[in-house]
């Protein structure tokens, strides 16, 4: 059984997968990236998302002086649009089957943890901080200097970070 692909379909969603490695960290960190592709058919769609993928590919030093390296892995899922972009517009969707009450409550979270409004939490993995963009940053914005300091160490202990 192949999918449904609107004759008319222009947009699809890609999952693209990225592994993160720090330079002497047994840790690495992996990212799904949720990516819009404006593709005419899954092939096309397919051959842009494993592109943008591997654009991602890059090497850089922290401001440890460490090796960060980002490599894409490849595609976790490719699916496509059905309705046209626009406010309302279903871009993806699950489907469960015998799910109890307790469990969809489980589901749906108060207002303030939804990705928009929850506190930016340090993810206590490697520093794959580029060490060039937070130079360029506090170049920008002086006052951002010292918030990867020690104020971000011991907050990063405590499970948040000052603010």
């Amino acid at each position: 059984m192949t999918a449904f692909i609107p004759r008319d379909a222009k947009w699809y969603l890609a999952d693209i997968v990225e592994e993160v490695r720090v330079e002497g960290s047994r840790r690495n960190v992996v990212h799904t990236n949720r990516t819009l592709i404006r593709a005419d058919s899954p092939e096309e769609a397919h051959e842009k998302a494993v592109a943008l993928g591997k654009c991602g590919n890059t090497a850089y030093k922290n401001p440890k002086g460490k090796t960060v390296t980002i490599r894409f892995r490849g595609l976790k899922d490719l699916n496509v649009i059905h309705d046209e972009l626009e406010h309302g517009a279903e871009i993806s969707f699950s489907r469960a089957v015998s799910v109890s009450e307790k469990e969809i409550k489980s589901w749906i979270p108060p207002k303030r943890r939804l990705g928009v409004f929850a506190a930016v939490e340090p993810h206590g993995g490697p520093d794959y901080a580029s060490a060039e963009v937070i130079q360029q940053a506090y170049e920008l914005w002086p006052s951002l200097k010292g918030i990867r300091g020690p104020g971000y160490k011991n907050a990063k202990k405590r499970g948040r970070r000052k603010r």
